[in-house]
């Protein structure tokens, strides 16, 4: 029974290289079926239906919970069920497909591609002094309001939503993966899109969103730290300076603990560091003005240079969480044969 747990809850060094390769080559293309965009459709019904059912605030809160619970144990219960099938498949075209199956399911917990090519979209219509199109780009990534944002604020909020997403949409699906394979990655996933639709601290959500919120936090505690370290470990790299690196780390130190989420705060405020910007500041929700701390310490304001840097840095810090995933699955298949 134990190997069979096993089995399914891992996965091998060449899935996980195929998997990023994969993702990398196509990202998520719309015509293929992405669990995520399921995951997300199955929360939007059950929400509605909650809704009609639990209309009181204690109602609403107990129907969080429920819903929380149920969206991730399903899906992690579904993808548990699946693979195992997939595991047990006989002959070798079938164990071609299942590979196949199980390297798309693999990589479609990841969004290393479409993260860089939809931040690098936003600071490409800057540099092209195509500002509507920047705010418009960037309006799919963040949830502030961008219409009226200058040159500067949407390369600011363009790397801030770089920065936290390579925690959520990278680092955090990889160690998820080497942790628990594709069921303990698909679950995070899960835990992650209930958070994006339904873990706001506004009056449609205070109440029903609570718990998908505070889940979120304790899923991404650990990813958000590492996801720092990778950062200031890339900004070193790509500057060729010790100097920088230590700039990033002390100012992930200093400052990520200021931001209201216990998380976003760590890697935002280590790539203000390692790009020499300033993160947080005022932004405006639904025409509502919303003051966050100052991350970071302002050395330089050609915000274009330090956008185009902070690419670099990402790619270079998602290489490393690679790397440092292909090491964890290595320690973790020499234990379990130990």
């Amino acid at each position: 029974m134990m190997h069979v747990v096993y089995s399914v809850c891992s996965v091998g060094p060449g899935v996980l290289i195929a998997a990023c390769l994969l993702d990398l080559a196509i990202g998520d293309p719309k015509w293929l079926p992405h669990p995520v965009r399921l995951t997300g459709k199955a929360i939007h019904e059950t929400e509605t239906w909650m809704r009609k059912t639990f209309t009181t605030p204690r109602g609403q809160k107990i129907a969080g919970v429920i819903l929380a619970i149920v969206m991730t144990s399903t899906v992690f219960a579904g993808s548990f069920f699946l693979i195992s099938i997939l595991l047990k498949a006989a002959g070798m075209l079938p164990r071609v497909l299942a590979a196949a199956v199980i390297v798309y399911l693999a990589a479609t917990t990841t969004a290393f591609r479409d993260l860089i090519r939809e931040t690098s979209s936003v600071i490409e219509a800057v540099k092209s002094a195509d500002v509507p199109s920047a705010r418009s780009r960037l309006s799919m990534l963040v949830g502030r309001d961008t219409d009226h944002l200058d040159e500067r604020h949407i390369l600011r909020a363009a790397m801030e939503t770089l920065a936290e997403n390579l925690s959520d949409g990278v680092i955090a699906p990889l160690l998820y993966l080497a942790l628990g394979g594709i069921p303990a990655a698909m679950a995070y996933k899960a835990i992650n899109t209930l958070d994006s639709m339904v873990g706001y601290k506004n009056e449609c959500y205070l109440y029903l969103g609570w718990a998908s919120a505070r889940l979120d936090d304790i899923a991404n505690y650990v990813p958000a730290r590492v996801t720092g370290v990778l950062i200031a470990a890339a900004s070193g790299i790509v500057s060729r300076s010790p100097a920088v690196l230590r700039t990033s780390f002390r100012t992930m130190l200093r400052d990520g603990r200021k931001h209201p989420s216990p998380n976003s705060g760590i890697p935002e405020s280590a790539m203000a560091g390692a790009v020499g910007i300033t993160m947080g500041g005022v932004s405006m929700y639904g025409g509502i003005p919303v003051e966050k701390p100052v991350l970071g310490r302002e050395i330089s304001d050609d915000y274009r240079c330090a956008a185009r840097r902070a690419i670099s840095v990402a790619e270079i810090a998602g290489v490393l969480g690679m790397i440092m995933t292909a090491a964890l699955l290595a320690v973790r298949g020499i234990w379990w044969m130990a």
